[in-house]
């Protein structure tokens, strides 16, 4: 008895393909499945890529920021994906994340918790543990850079206050941004969130380093201690 033969790409009608739909109708005519078969390349014996890119993004519930959330090894455990695809996967969604980091770049002026939270949610959003990132800004509330303080596990991590205005001294900001992420998604502010807000603008007062916000963000969501008056 014959082995089925792949149903590669190449097989389908050239209106069906994705490169080639790609190429007469632009990439915004295609489905997040469609642009994921053209990562993955090929499908397997008894599935197209469209429809092997359709498994990958069920365990995410179609959503690609869950999908960056998983790893090789997520992955791997999924029938038709070995390492080579899922590196494909996984690097393509950092590249994007990459791009979206940019738009945040230096010198962007801060004018509510909303611009803090789009340079800052690139960093925050696809992972799971805690991270604790500052933007540090001049007198005019323009961004001078970006920088991860600390990272931990899923429960918490520690911020120094010595290494936050350490790095706020070097590049003289006059003010300062601390964000850090909920991986469990609740946007609750701790008790240790409140004690090292205080703590950090206190401090601050005595070097003329205005805290400005603390964010806590949670996927799509944050939670501003400016604009809930708590600064």
């Amino acid at each position: 008895m014959n082995e089925p033969r792949s149903l590669s790409i190449k097989s389908w009608s050239p209106e069906d393909r994705p490169r080639e739909k790609l190429i007469l109708k632009g990439k915004s005519a295609l489905s997040d499945a469609e642009l994921i078969a053209i990562l993955l390349g090929s499908g397997t014996t008894t599935m197209s890529a469209v429809e092997l890119a359709k498994k990958v993004l069920q365990p995410a519930d179609n959503n690609l920021h869950e999908l960056a959330r998983l790893t090789v090894k997520d992955l791997i455990k999924i029938k038709g994906i070995g390492e080579a695809k899922a590196l494909t996967i996984v690097a393509a969604l950092e590249l994007g994340r990459r791009r979206k980091d940019l738009e945040g770049n230096e010198k962007f002026k801060i004018m509510g918790s909303r611009d803090a939270y789009d340079i800052l949610k690139a960093d925050l959003l696809d992972i799971g543990h805690e991270e604790f990132w500052i933007l540090l800004l001049n007198r005019a509330n323009r961004v001078i850079r970006k920088s991860q303080v600390s990272q931990g596990g899923v429960a918490g991590t520690v911020a120094d206050p010595k290494i936050i205005f350490k790095m706020a001294l070097q590049e003289l900001a006059c003010g300062i941004i601390l964000a850090h992420n909920h991986p469990s998604g609740n946007l609750t502010a701790s008790q240790a969130d409140l004690d090292l807000t205080k703590k950090l603008k206190e401090a601050g007062k005595l070097l003329d380093i205005q805290v400005l916000d603390h964010l806590i963000v949670a996927g799509q969501k944050y939670f501003s201690f400016a604009d809930e008056g708590m600064m």
